[in-house]
């Protein structure tokens, strides 16, 4: 049925909304979720499927996008009467950092989907996207968080605010993110914690990875729709109108559940450190390895 289809929709972008900006990894759960409930097309093959599902992962992260591009508005819109030359500048100098920030990502993640596509016949995705990967990645990502957040706990931040980062921090912030590539490690996650180690309170640090996801998100969505695009023409397929809904559905949701999502972030981050994110990676890996082996023996 295809309201079923729909129904694992809504879920996604529910997991979508949640994880993108917490710590934990959504492509990591989304990974989790998908190998237990994918989506099963009426007429369509496993190959549809699985070129779908690459596609359909990453685009419904605009949804949580357009959540940061509303809630921060103000912060990244340069034009309009209310805004001041100080304030129009201040504006500039972020996107300018925004972008430096992100050239690490993309070179590491179009280049080596590249090298390892004509290297061995499977992208990134082929190689890295299982559970087993996820598990070892959110178990090692977490140890890191409970450590930084140890080594930091009586020192104070040398950045408070996103105008006094330097163009060289944000660039190895950048780098961190590129570590993203890792399915499990958290785009969010990754950022987060390299801020916290070049020396960025919890909040400039958590406001910096909301903004560097905007160019990396749209790049990458606009690099997955054009490869489905080829593979569906290549392919001579015809999409049926459930899936494209679906895509819809799935990007609604996780915009609408980010808005919640980033709120609370937001509000948790001045009052609380990371440290119960770095546990809860550590007991989901555990859990998720512990199925794994399971499995395996079964």
């Amino acid at each position: 049925m295809i309201v079923l289809e729909w129904l694992k929709a809504l879920l996604y972008g529910i997991v979508e909304g949640i994880t993108e900006w917490l710590p934990i990894s959504s492509t990591g759960h989304l990974i989790l979720v998908e190998e237990w409930l994918p989506f099963r097309f009426a007429g369509m093959d496993a190959a549809f499927h699985a070129e779908f599902w690459e596609m359909f992962e990453v685009v419904i992260q605009l949804g949580a996008i357009f959540a940061v591009i509303l809630l921060f508005w103000g912060r990244l819109f340069p034009f309009g009467k209310d805004k001041s030359e100080g304030d129009k500048k201040r504006i500039w100098t972020l996107w300018a950092k925004v972008l430096v920030a992100s050239v690490p990502a993309a070179a590491v993640g179009i280049g080596l989907d590249k090298i390892l596509e004509i290297a061995t016949g499977k992208d990134i995705d082929g190689w890295l996207y299982n559970s087993v990967v996820v598990a070892t990645a959110l178990i090692v990502y977490g140890i890191a968080f409970l450590i930084i957040e140890k080594i930091n706990k009586n020192k104070t931040a040398k950045i408070d605010s996103l105008d006094q980062l330097p163009y060289k921090t944000a660039l190895l912030i950048g780098a961190f993110q590129a570590l993203s590539i890792l399915p499990g490690t958290s785009r969010s996650g990754s950022t987060i914690l390299g801020s916290m180690i070049l020396g960025l309170s919890r909040t400039a640090g958590a406001e910096f990875s909301f903004f560097m996801a905007i160019p990396v998100m749209f790049g990458a969505s606009g690099i997955k729709v054009l490869g489905f695009a080829k593979w569906v023409m290549e392919a001579n397929v015809s999409v049926p109108i459930g899936a494209w809904i679906a895509l819809l559905v799935g990007c609604a949701v996780s915009f609408a559940v980010s808005v919640a999502a980033i709120r609370f972030l937001m509000d948790f981050v001045k009052k609380h450190s990371f440290a119960s994110f770095g546990v809860y990676r550590i007991v989901l890996g555990a859990i998720v390895l512990l199925a794994a082996l399971l499995k395996y023996v079964i």
